[in-house]
């Protein structure tokens, strides 16, 4: 069973993977994107936020987020993200924590032409202004890649679902909206890891937890100490870990090392 803690560590590493070059990223395409997206608020009567992985943080908000669905404009503007957070339920909280690691690694395993066309439908719940919970379908998407085709900007389309029905848990669809076709899940190799490890990266770590040194793991798999020693490197980007210690203990505690 997952954590908070380490879903949003995880969470936190894979949000890492991407090198972006700050000085590579104009931000008066996001301005010109803003002004496109408060029309489209007003049409839809949708709420619709943006989020910049750059900055990992929202950097647009829509003027109808308190009118449609209780949120504080004030305090999304002070509170970021934390406040986003703590208007969704708790238990659907750790849902959509996983749903946005599994579709981050999914993404990421793209080709860089493709990473626009898919987007996350999640239908949750949250707090409204009456400090009731109801239902909300949310779509994510990428609005903006930078030059090296790694996700810049996010969007987010919010409505209130229509099904406000006793509770059926977190349900969610992948669309790849360029072919109109949905995708029944995420791949399964996906799905048995939710920190994205490879198969080989868990051997490793296993020989890591038995106490060998990067010598003998590259004896023992026959590859070169190099290699073994990039495995690592990425072994600890994936899991958001200092050093090789608090790896073993995290995938421990994940039960990635069974």
């Amino acid at each position: 069973m997952y954590t908070i803690d380490q879903l949003n560590k995880t969470y936190a590493a894979i949000l890492k993977r991407q090198k972006f070059v700050g000085s590579e990223l104009d931000y008066s395409i996001l301005e010109q994107h803003k002004i496109l997206l408060q029309k489209l608020a007003k049409l839809g009567n949708s709420g619709i936020t943006v989020f910049d992985l750059y900055q990992e943080k929202h950097v647009f908000s829509s003027y109808n987020m308190g009118m449609l669905f209780g949120y504080d404009l004030n305090l999304i503007e002070e509170g970021g993200n934390a406040y986003f957070n703590t208007r969704i339920h708790p238990n659907d909280y750790v849902v959509l924590t996983q749903n946005g690691i599994l579709l981050f690694n999914f993404v990421f395993a793209l080709p860089i032409t493709e990473r626009m066309d898919y987007k996350l439908i999640n239908e949750y719940r949250i707090l409204n202004s009456d400090d009731n919970y109801v239902r909300v379908i949310e779509q994510h998407q990428a609005l903006e890649l930078d030059n090296h085709g790694n996700v810049w900007l996010a969007l987010s389309v919010m409505d209130i679902s229509p099904n406000q029905d006793e509770y059926q848990g977190v349900k969610y669809q992948l669309l790849n909206y360029k072919k109109g076709k949905f995708v029944s899940s995420f791949p399964e190799s996906q799905q048995s890891s939710i920190s994205g490890l490879t198969k080989r990266e868990k051997e490793i770590l296993k020989l890591i937890r038995d106490g060998l040194l990067s010598k003998e793991i590259s004896d023992k798999l026959f590859i070169s100490i190099y290699t073994v020693n990039t495995h690592r490197q990425h072994i600890l980007e994936k899991l958001g870990a200092d050093n090789s210690i608090e790896a073993v203990n995290y995938a421990s505690q994940l039960g990635l090392l069974k």
